[in-house]
C-alpha cells in the first residue's frame, strides 16, 4: 500500500513585528498589552508590506521545504495552496506560487488545487494530498498554508477583538509517497449550521450586484460586510469540544491512545482555547508546542510553521508520534496522526 509521509518543512514570515503595544499607540486601538495577551496568548504578530501577496510570501517558504526535501520545483507533481487570503478573489493563489516557482518558464505545468477551509484549511489539505498520493495519481506534492491577514483587518477600535487576533505568515510541506506509514490518519468534520459566526460577508454572491454601486458606478461595501465578525464565545465553546473530539477519534481510529503521542501541534488560534483542550485530554505541556504569542492566528500557516519549528530547532525528531488538530470558520475542523520521518530514502 502506499503511504504519504512529509520529507521537507519551510516557512517564511513578513519581517515586521507589530507588538499589542503597536496596535494602541501605531493604529489609536482602544486596548492595551496586557488585555490581548490575557485573554488569548498574541503578545505580538508580523504584518506583511503593502505590494506583498500571499503567493508573494508563500513562495520562500516553499523553496525551504524542497531544499529541506532535497526536491527541485521541477520534481511536483502537484500543488496544493491553502488560505482564506487568497491573492485575489479569483484565480486561486496556487498558480501564482506556482509560477513564482518558474515551474512553467522551465516547461512544467503540475497541477494547482486551492482548498478554502480556513483555520482548519491546512488539515484538509493534508488530507487531499494523502489521498491523492494513496490513490497513485501524485507521488510529489508541495503542501502551502499562508495568509496575509493584515491587508483585510478592521485595524480600528471598531475592529479590535477580530484584528488583535491575526498575522501575517507562510509555511509549507513536501510530502511524498512511501512504503511505509507516516500520515497515518486524517479526520475531518464539518457543521455548517454556524458557517455565519464566524466570517467576512463581502463576497455575498446572493446580492444583485453582489458589491453595492453608487450612482457613479462605484462599489460601496459597509463595515457590516467588510470586514470579519466573530462571535466569540461561540467559536470558543466549539472549537473546545471539536478539538477534544478529533484528537480523541483519530487516536481511536488509529487503534491507538493520546498517551502514545510524542508531540501535539494545536491550530494557534487561542492560547486559552489549547490550554482547555490540553487540560480536559491531560496532555503535559512537554508535548506541546506553542507559537502564538509571537505570530498571532495566521490560520492555514500555524500548523506547517509550528511543524518546521519544532523540526529545525530538534523539538521534532525522527520517530515521534505527532497529532495535528485544528478547528475553525465553517464551523470546520480536523486532526491528523503522523509518524515522523523525514529521513532521505
Amino acid at each position: 500500500m502506499r503511504h504519504a509521509r512529509i520529507v521537507g518543512t519551510g516557512a517564511n514570515v513578513p519581517d515586521r513585528v507589530v507588538t499589542n503595544d503597536d496596535l494602541a499607540v501605531v493604529y489609536g486601538i482602544d486596548t492595551d498589552e496586557a488585555w490581548i495577551r490575557t485573554r488569548t496568548g498574541v503578545r505580538e504578530r508580523r504584518f506583511a508590506d503593502e505590494g506583498v501577496r500571499t503567493s508573494d510570501l508563500a513562495a520562500p517558504a516553499a523553496r525551504r521545504a524542497l531544499e529541506a526535501a532535497g526536491w527541485q520545483a521541477s520534481d511536483l507533481d502537484l500543488v496544493v495552496f491553502c488560505t482564506l487570503s487568497p491573492d485575489k478573489a479569483f484565480p486561486g493563489s496556487g498558480v501564482y506560487l506556482q509560477a513564482l516557482l518558474g515551474l512553467p518558464d522551465a516547461g512544467c505545468f503540475p497541477p494547482c488545487l486551492d482548498v478554502r477551509n480556513q483555520c482548519s484549511g491546512f488539515l484538509y489539505g493534508l488530507a487531499c494530498a494523502t489521498g491523492m498520493i494513496r490513490g497513485g495519481l501524485a507521488s510529489r506534492v508541495l503542501l502551502v498554508g499562508a495568509e496575509v491577514h493584515s491587508a483585510a483587518l478592521d485595524l480600528t477600535t471598531r475592529g479590535r477583538s477580530v484584528a488583535a487576533l491575526f498575522g501575517d505568515g507562510a509555511a509549507a510541506v513536501c510530502l511524498e509517497a512511501s512504503e511505509a506509514p507516516g500520515v497515518r490518519d486524517v479526520l475531518l468534520g464539518a457543521d455548517g449550521r454556524h458557517a455565519d459566526s464566524l466570517a467576512q460577508g463581502v463576497w455575498d454572491m446572493g446580492r444583485r450586484p453582489f458589491v453595492t454601486l453608487d450612482a457613479e458606478g462605484r462599489g460601496t461595501i459597509p463595515p457590516e460586510q467588510l470586514w470579519a465578525h466573530m462571535d466569540g464565545p461561540l467559536v470558543f465553546r466549539h472549537a473546545v469540544s471539536r478539538m477534544r473530539d478529533a484528537l480523541v477519534d483519530v487516536c481511536a481510529r488509529d487503534g491507538s491512545s493520546l498517551q502514545d503521542v510524542d508531540l501535539f501541534v494545536l491550530h494557534q488560534a487561542n492560547r486559552r482555547i489549547n490550554t482547555q483542550v490540553a487540560r480536559l485530554l491531560e496532555i503535559p505541556e512537554d508535548r506541546l508546542v506553542h507559537n502564538i504569542e509571537r505570530f498571532g492566528n495566521t490560520t492555514a500557516a500555524t500548523i506547517p510553521l509550528l511543524l518546521d519549528e519544532a523540526a529545525r530547532s530538534g523539538r521534532l525528531v525522527e520517530g515521534m508520534r505527532v497529532a495535528l488538530c485544528a478547528f475553525g470558520s465553517g464551523f470546520t475542523w480536523g486532526s491528523a496522526l503522523l509518524d515522523w520521518s523525514t529521513a532521505r530514502r
